[in-house]
């Protein structure tokens, strides 16, 4: 592969034409945030300035081959200190940066080998960057409280002088703007089911109230216990944005039937954390990923990054994480539309790049993200990500459409950050086989079939909304189901490529904002654009059959919950099962995305009964189908874990 080549799959910095439609966006946000004036002058702001990386094109090709079986480097991971001498910002550049800033007022200090945090009041911000701090108060809506933030109104500039040797710089706002991806059956429409009859798949527990346990028995993890694997030495990490009760996972892991120590969880607080424990902060979020990824393999310890909601907290939860390099395997199942991600300002959902005046070059969180992620992969670090579970419209998280069917241009096709991230593996949902039994009036019941395991999309409950005569959207289903789809702004990576099933995006996606009268222009996204693929793979994540949650309501105490989903469970659960591979296989596996593309590019996937995934090839998630191979909705499938373990212990033999 040329050089050229190489550089084509890295992550590439989009232009200020492109985002000129983020201007747009400031204005059609909903709900619409009161300006409240200026910030006070002398308020402390702080800042995360991540610093660009050298080597990039070299990065990839090491990347390819510690991923490359039979490669002298295969699996030959690298140390924090390795990444950074190759591939980090030089001493010169941080001294340089650091001098910068501190001649502007600014306290300047090293958080992590390609990252310093900038500390100083308003007042120095606004002269640094030419804008203005201004606090905004955000009404609440049916899914959050008012809130009071702070966010930059004009574009934020970088200093020429300094322009090179930064990547983005992330704080100027404070919003909560990343989502947990957990969904609930919806009650209010009488969708929980009154029983679910599984096929004969072995779980002890009905689906819709499944433990740890019953996922063991059906993704085949079990034959990894029988031989002794349960993660011991291993450290999973969780990146999430709210506080949890660490009595609630070890009262499910004892329901279960689990023996595990009592000190295998540390919290780590990013940027001072995440406040108390709260039902509208998302702590059930942080409780399911802890009790699922740590049920599943009992034996590892769990270090919980805990950042505030913020861009700022994002970026610096995942850099702790990677930089300290003490996890082994971390899932996350936050994340926002993409588009969100690429903002230059926004007082909604926050600000994300900085401009470079000279080039025109526009960085943003999502750059930043992928630049520790590309850390992350080169030391060996598993990371699971949520896809989302808006199905193929990731935006409806946002912006609901006025009907049913969407009106043209009120939704488009769009997927989830960090999901999308190149350096991570999107995990998508399915719906368990069996009949699902919903009672319409106290004479009549209504049975769906789900005759196989399928992507999940919860069209497949427009009959029982339209038996209660509800649309799909006071239903509460509209657009429910597996995040899938393609980026509009991260390239197609060199795993996907020769894969049959890839897409590029589809033309004419542009948005408008129908709450408002007229309706408000939102984005246009790129058609053609060869971006990456989501999900890669998935696991049940439905919650009609979906899992059992312990958690401590802010509001109502300890209760035990069922009928929770979401691909949020997902990706924990891939969390969990990696530590176990780790622990087989005698060292981390890293980024599984090579070898599942590679199963499924050289057909040696799917069939045969070492055959370490299973096809999905029914259901959709509202767009996409499942077909055979990969699509948008699955990946390339489920695992089966114990032949996955084999595919991988098989690559060490070449």
């Amino acid at each position: 592969m040329s050089k050229k080549m190489m550089g084509r799959h890295l992550f590439v910095a989009v232009s200020v034409g492109f985002l000129s439609i983020a201007a747009h966006a400031q204005a059609a946000s909903k709900p619409v945030a009161a300006d409240l004036g200026p910030a006070d002058s002398s308020t402390r702001v702080s800042l995360t300035v991540a610093l660009a990386l050298r080597n990039t094109d070299q990065a990839l090709s090491l990347m390819q081959s510690i991923y490359r079986p039979g490669s002298p480097q295969f699996r030959e991971f690298l140390t924090p200190s390795q990444f950074y001498q190759q591939f980090g910002p030089t001493a010169k550049t941080i001294a340089s940066v650091t001098k910068h800033f501190q001649a502007a007022g600014f306290e300047v200090a090293q958080s992590t080998g390609s990252h310093l945090t900038i500390t100083g009041s308003a007042a120095a911000v606004e002269a640094e960057f030419g804008i203005e701090l201004h606090t905004f108060q955000a009404p609440a809506t049916a899914a959050t409280e008012a809130v009071a933030f702070r966010a930059p109104v004009g574009t934020p500039n970088i200093a020429a002088s300094i322009a090179a040797s930064v990547s983005a710089v992330v704080g100027f706002d404070t919003m909560p703007r990343y989502r947990p991806k957990l969904r609930h059956a919806v009650k209010q429409a009488a969708t929980i089911p009154l029983a679910v009859t599984p096929d004969s798949s072995g779980t002890t527990n009905p689906p819709g109230e499944l433990l740890v346990t019953d996922f063991a028995r059906y993704y085949d993890v079990e034959p990894l216990y029988n031989i002794g694997l349960n993660g011991r030495g291993q450290t999973i990490g969780i990146v999430t944005f709210a506080s949890f009760t660490p009595s609630d996972a070890f009262a499910y892991w004892k329901a279960a039937g689990l023996t595990v120590a009592s000190n295998r969880i540390k919290q780590v607080l990013v940027d001072g954390g995440s406040g108390p424990p709260s039902d509208t902060s998302g702590s059930d979020e942080t409780t399911l990923d802890v009790e699922q990824s740590g049920g599943i393999s009992t034996g590892a310890k769990i270090d919980v990054y805990e950042a505030p909601n913020t861009s700022q907290g994002f970026v610096d939860d995942f850099a702790r994480a990677v930089d300290a390099n003490v996890a082994d395997t971390i899932s996350c199942s936050w994340g926002s539309w993409e588009f969100f991600d690429t903002l230059t300002t926004n007082p909604e959902y926050g600000s994300g790049p900085v401009t470079d005046p000279t080039t025109g070059r526009t960085e943003s969180v999502l750059k930043a993200v992928n630049d520790v992620l590309l850390q992350g992969a080169l030391q060996g670090q598993s990371v699971y990500i949520a896809s989302g579970d808006a199905g193929a419209y990731d935006m409806t998280d946002y912006y609901t459409p006025p009907s049913y069917p969407p009106p043209k241009d009120s939704v488009v096709l769009s997927v989830d950050d960090p999901g999308v991230q190149t350096w991570a593996t999107d995990v998508g949902g399915t719906t368990l086989p069996g009949k699902q039994i919903y009672e319409i009036t106290k004479t009549q019941n209504l049975t769906i079939n789900i005759p196989t395991e399928q992507s999940w999309g919860w069209d497949y409950l427009l009959p029982l909304c339209k038996a209660l005569e509800l649309d799909p959207i006071s239903c509460g289903i509209y657009s429910g189901g597996s995040g899938g789809g393609v980026s509009s702004f991260v390239p197609k990576p060199f795993y996907q490529e020769g894969v049959q099933g890839i897409a590029a995006t589809e033309p004419h996606q542009t948005l408008y904002d129908f709450s408002k009268t007229p309706p408000a222009f939102v984005a246009t996204l790129p058609g053609g654009y060869e971006g990456r693929n989501v999900p890669d793979i998935a696991l049940n994540a439905d919650p009609e059959t979906g899992y059992v949650l312990y958690y401590t309501s802010s509001a109502n105490g300890f209760s035990i919950e069922s009928y929770y989903g979401g691909t949020s469970f997902a990706a924990p659960q891939m969390n969990g099962a990696t530590a176990l591979f780790d622990e087989a296989v005698g060292q981390r596996v890293g980024l599984l995305n090579s070898i599942l593309y590679d199963l499924v590019r050289e057909g040696g996937a799917y069939g045969g009964s070492r055959a370490p995934l299973r096809d999905i090839k029914n259901g959709d998630n509202w767009y996409y189908k499942s077909v055979a191979g990969y699509d948008q909705t699955t990946g390339v499938g489920v695992p089966d874990f114990t032949k996955l373990l084999e595919a991988l212990v098989d690559q060490t033999r070449f």
